[in-house]
């Protein structure tokens, strides 16, 4: 004879919580694999002179402090 029930969710809700349910660790950096290379070689230029303009605006604090 077949069997008259095919599916039940007893008990799973008890079974997840025992351990409790966490979420994945985040990370500081997303992984960039799988990544169009031709988007991370754009990303990569654009943080390198995002750092350039940083640098000129430094350069330029550190001379006026120096004139005051």
């Amino acid at each position: 004879m077949a069997k008259t029930k095919n599916h039940t969710n007893h008990n799973q809700n008890r079974k997840d919580h025992r351990n409790g349910i966490r979420k994945p660790p985040r990370f500081r950096k997303p992984s960039m694999k799988g990544v169009d290379p031709k988007f991370l070689r754009n990303l990569r230029f654009a943080r390198k002179h995002n750092r350039k303009g940083i640098r000129l605006q430094q350069k330029q604090q550190k001379e006026k402090a120096a004139m005051s």
